[in-house]
């Protein structure tokens, strides 16, 4: 069948068909490279690059199977990628200070950074954004304002607001590690 002049009506049944002999045995194979809970959602994302490009979606069921499985390697790879960036972004977000060079590792600096990147997988992604921009990569709130497409008091109130989700995380997660005498133990409430 030549899908670059299918009507709608012809491209959903070519679709339904695919989705119902490839779903259960791309479940499964995402299922072995991701949690669980993880699975299902890759899995959509597949299906809907399929959609998306159905015309270049080979016709022969057997081909079509495998470039699913191909899709979902590549949104898999993709997806780790993401995961990786969000670690090195917590590393250098830790890393990333105003202390003096001559700083060295002093406990309290250490024990900082640790916390920061404890916390930072914890934070939402508008959260992450908001601090990346304004920490690591040293944007003005006009800046990080026009790469977000938003107004510089929108970013402002953004990056506000990330930052206390980050005080709050980090304080939850020092919270049960307080040690009298440690300043972690003796923050304010803020």
């Amino acid at each position: 069948m030549d899908t670059t002049t299918s009507s709608p009506r012809e491209r959903e049944q070519r679709f339904r068909e695919l989705y119902d002999a490839a779903y259960v045995d791309l479940l499964r194979f995402v299922s072995r490279r991701v949690h669980p809970t993880h699975a299902e959602d890759v899995v959509g994302d597949v299906l809907l690059v399929a959609w998306r490009r159905l015309d270049d979606v080979p016709v022969e069921l057997s081909d079509a199977r495998a470039w699913l499985f191909g899709v979902a390697r590549k949104t898999l790879q993709n997806a780790r990628r993401r995961e990786d960036r969000y670690d090195a972004v917590a590393v250098r977000l830790a890393e990333a200070g105003h202390e003096p060079a001559d700083a060295g590792l002093h406990p309290d600096l250490v024990s900082r950074r640790v916390d920061i990147a404890a916390a930072w997988p914890h934070l939402s992604a508008s959260d992450q954004e908001a601090i990346a921009l304004a920490v690591l990569d040293g944007l003005s709130a006009p800046e990080a304002a026009a790469v977000l497409g938003i107004s510089p008091t929108a970013f402002r109130l953004r990056l506000s607001r990330a930052r206390r989700a980050l005080r709050r995380r980090i304080d939850t997660t020092t919270a049960g590690d307080a040690v009298p005498g440690h300043p972690a133990s003796e923050r304010s409430t803020r």
